[in-house]
Formats: structure tokens, sequence, C-alpha cells
């Protein structure tokens, strides 16, 4: 007896993902009947018909989540429409974007690229603490006026080694960050979901001691997922528990820190500095006070970019594709 024909399957996706992928996408499918369709052919058709969805960095672009580009509004026209839709693969460690939650609630299964950019997000923060901790921000200063202010007296740099780091964040970033930190000697105290016991010799911490730890810490990193509770975890009173010259590295989200509670407290002096790749508004207006504080790092959310990025997200991506082929749930399913 015949066996009926599924239906074919219906993946959407960029055209450069196509070209890149394509042949390994159809390897994948084999046998399976199905159909690549451009993100550009659909919104020319008003199509409303996937069932799939791949969406790769080259689909966001310059956009962010708060301004999207009109080619992207149209993308997630396609997505909306397609009632039929049930799994999107995205590009981002985060499913945070409001088109991500949508699609969630009405039963859209969302995967991220967790841990596909881990290693490169670990090195830009690890940067941020080394230009700080080194004065980096200040040397610039003083190269741009011609200056020759070597770091001395009360501009000495403390050693690295001895001091302490509050880690908010244990998943693939927070890992390698926490990883490179040990290396250089510092003492690290991991903020996570729940208390655990002390591992090899890194103190576990839960959320609701996340205040208590604050008064031990040099620095503290962000590399947590947006969640109702890390919304605005780091605000006032927060800041006011840090020592004085404390010093923040925020690779997580904008919205995890209260930005208008960390504008004063480095207009005060009392925190000693900031590594920022993430924003609560994205870009960053251009009349925000944060560009042009001396002892402020911005970079424009691209602490996990690198050419090997792509790669690494259409890897996972055709592993979780040959996952849910054979019945199974796609790895980093956003919850």
């Amino acid at each position: 007896m015949n066996q009926p024909v599924p239906p074919a399957l219906n993946l959407l996706l960029s055209e450069q993902a196509r070209q890149q992928w394509g042949a390994a996408i159809s390897q994948v499918l084999a046998g399976r009947p199905h159909a690549l369709v451009t993100i550009e052919s659909a919104v020319a058709l008003g199509r409303s018909d996937l069932d799939l969805a791949f969406i790769t960095r080259d689909v966001t672009g310059l956009s962010t989540k708060h301004e999207l580009a009109p080619s992207l509004q149209a993308c997630y026209q396609v997505l909306r429409r397609s009632k039929g839709l049930r799994w999107v693969q995205i590009h981002s460690a985060g499913a945070d974007r409001p088109i991500y939650l949508e699609l969630r609630a009405r039963g859209v299964a969302i995967s991220t690229s967790s841990g596909a950019s881990a290693e490169v997000v670990a090195q830009s923060a690890l940067a941020g603490v080394l230009a700080l901790a080194r004065g980096f921000p200040q040397l610039m200063l003083a190269q741009q006026a011609h200056r020759w202010e070597p770091l001395l007296g009360e501009r000495l740099p403390r050693d690295l080694g001895g001091q302490t780091a509050v880690l908010v964040g244990w998943g693939p970033i927070g890992q390698r960050i926490g990883a490179v930190l040990r290396l250089l000697g510092l003492k690290l105290i991991v903020v996570r979901t729940r208390s655990g016991p002390t591992i090899d010799g890194m103190e576990m911490v839960g959320f609701d001691r996340f205040h208590a730890v604050l008064s031990r810490a040099d620095w503290l990193l962000l590399a947590c997922p947006l969640t109702q509770r890390t919304r605005q975890l780091v605000d006032a009173r927060a800041f006011s528990a840090l020592p004085p010259g404390a010093c923040l590295v925020n690779v997580a989200r904008g919205e995890v820190v209260e930005q208008e509670a960390l504008v004063q407290v480095l207009r005060s002096g009392r925190l000693g500095g900031a590594m920022l790749d993430v924003f609560e508004h994205e870009p960053l207006p251009v009349d925000s006070p944060l560009w042009e504080m001396p002892r402020v790092i911005i970079t424009p959310h691209s602490a996990g970019h690198s050419d090997g990025n792509a790669q690494r997200i259409a890897n996972l991506f055709l592993n979780n594709l040959r996952l849910w082929c054979e019945g199974k749930m796609p790895l980093n399913l956003a919850p």
C-alpha cells in the first residue's frame, strides 16, 4: 500500500541564506517535498503559507527591536499572516523582540542561536574589562588632545588579580566570561536562577541574594537574558550597593539596567566606568549623555559580531532542522 505523500514544507529564508545554505537545507530535507521561499518573493507575492522560517542576521540588518526598517516590517507581516507557521529559527541568543513574543503566544516554536556567539561576546566583555582596568578611555582622550599623561598617582591602575567580579547569568556567554576572568586572577560570584554549592571557588547565588553580594563587587558583568526577573535588575538601589569605583560591563540587554539611574551614578563619579553594548532604546539616541561621558565605552550592540557567526548559526539551524524532521524538539527553544 502506498504511503501518502506529506504536504510540501514551505521554508522562509533570505535570498542570501538560500544561496549560501540552500543545498545543505535541501539535503537535510531529502525525500520530503519542500520549497525554499525567499523573504523577498514572499513579500512581493503576499504569501501566507509558510511553515518554517530561518531568520538570519542579514534579515534584521541595521534594524533594532525598537526601530524597524520597512523591509523587516514586511518580513514580520509574512510571519504574522502565516497561520500555519510552526517553527522559527532566529540568529540571536535572545528571543525578546516583540515579534517573537507575539509568535510564541500563538504557539509558534522559537529557537535561538544561544552559544553560537558566546566566545565572541565573551571576548568583547573581556575587552571592556581590560580597557577600563587599564584606563584606556582616559588614555584615548589624552591621545586625541595630544597630551602625554601617564597613569600615575591617583590615576594608577589597580591590579586585576584578586579583584571580585559579580557575573549575572550562567549560560554559554556567562560561562565563557567566567573562565577568562578566573584566568586573570579575579574571584567570581555568579548570580543565576538558583543558589548552588561553590564550584571551583566560584560562589553560586540566586537572584534573591543579588543585592547582598554587590558590596563585594569590583566589577558587575551582565550576561543574562531579558526576563521579568532581570528587567531593570540594576537600578538605583543596586548602584548604591556597589562600592565606589566599581565598574559595569553590559553585554546582556539594555533593559536589564535602569538607564537613567546609570547616567546619574556615572555623573556622580561613584561608578568607576562602564562598557555598554546594549541600551534601553536602540540605536542610542544622539542626545544621550552617555555618548560624552569620559569613562564610558559604547559599542552598537555588536559584541557578538564576527565573520564566523553566520556559519555557526547555520550549522545550528541545520542540526535543529534534522531534529524537527525526526519529530524531536529543536535545541535552544525559547521558554
